[in-house]
């Protein structure tokens, strides 16, 4: 049996050997082909593959049977039609970007707080932010200028959701969830949908971690945003399909919330056409949050024993 693995990142091979059936073999994954002597594997691990190189796969790989994919949201194997009567699993890399992306969402809120991006502005310009300097009100109401005390609410409340909580705690924000079913998790409180009418006009800080399928299309759009406090912050580093842009520039140019930091957008990268680059008070990056898989061996390796074995993989779709 011969898996693939990309060469888009550094893997410790020799962690994922010991299998004696099965032989590993590197492939460039921006290729827009694979060599010939590699289509009939029956693995294929991916990552940052290009669009040419899984649709090749997809049409040309006649034995493949497992995909694992180490992006969070697969969105991209999703999309180059795959035979799914013939591929039995795809498997995802959930878990592998939680602290990077819960690391990046606390960079995004402390700089809204913080106004961090308005004082590179005026440093940029050659001014002193005087009245960002000396002193300051100290959480004053209607405001988002700290995490202490501050109502963060997180849509889309799964693994990273509850590696990012400890951190806001810390600081002494008050977190609630949102998912689509209510409970207790990690020893937070997650509501259901439903409640997000009362949850809203609560929160100081949206943070946005919803997948990127037809059900979370434009999720947060002109009505849910209506809701929101007028000095609340939205944070978007789930998919940028979440978001409906347009309704959020128009809720940013009215000055109706605080202000935006973005992650994902609809369109990567983002045309030097679009409205959000000059929309006020928007932080933008580069789809930077994850980008770096955190212990991909072992979920390979975990993986491919259950495969061998005939059991359930792990993050299987």
């Amino acid at each position: 049996m011969k898996l693939l693995y990309p060469n888009t990142l550094k893997l410790d091979i020799e962690s994922m050997s010991g299998f004696p059936t099965v032989t590993l073999h590197q492939y460039d994954a921006k290729a827009p082909t694979i060599p010939a002597e590699l289509l009939d594997a029956e693995v294929l691990v991916t990552w940052a593959n290009s669009a040419a190189n899984l649709s090749f796969a997809a049409k040309n790989m006649p034995r493949l049977a497992w995909i694992q994919s180490l992006a969070a949201g697969p969105n991209d194997v999703l999309a180059a039609g795959f035979d799914t009567s013939k591929v039995r699993a795809i498997t995802t890399g959930s878990g592998l970007h939680d602290r990077t992306v819960a690391e990046h969402t606390l960079g995004l809120l402390l700089n809204a707080a913080r106004r961090f991006y308005e004082m590179r502005d005026f440093q940029l310009r050659g001014e002193w932010p005087g009245h960002l300097g000396g002193p300051q009100p100290d959480r004053e109401q209607g405001t988002f200028r700290t995490l202490r005390d501050a109502k963060v609410l997180i849509w889309g409340f799964g693994n990273i959701a509850k590696c990012l909580t400890p951190y806001l705690t810390a600081l002494g924000a008050e977190v609630k969830g949102v998912a689509r079913h209510a409970g207790v998790r990690g020893g937070v409180e997650v509501y259901a949908e439903e409640k997000l009418p009362e949850l809203l006009p609560r929160t100081d800080a949206l943070v946005m971690i919803l997948p990127g399928d037809p059900s979370t299309r434009h999720a947060l759009n002109k009505e849910r945003l209506a809701m929101l406090p007028r000095h609340a912050w939205v944070v978007n580093v789930g998919r940028g399909t979440s978001v409906d842009e347009d309704a959020l520039f128009e809720a940013l140019e009215q000055g109706r919330i605080g202000g935006a930091a973005l992650d994902v957008f609809e369109t990567e990268p983002l045309p030097a056409e679009s409205k959000l680059w000059k929309a006020p008070n928007l932080v933008l990056s580069p789809h930077a949050a994850g980008g770096r898989p955190q212990g991909a061996e072992q979920l390979i390796v975990e993986n491919l024993r259950k495969f061998l074995a005939g059991q359930e993989l792990r993050n299987k779709l």
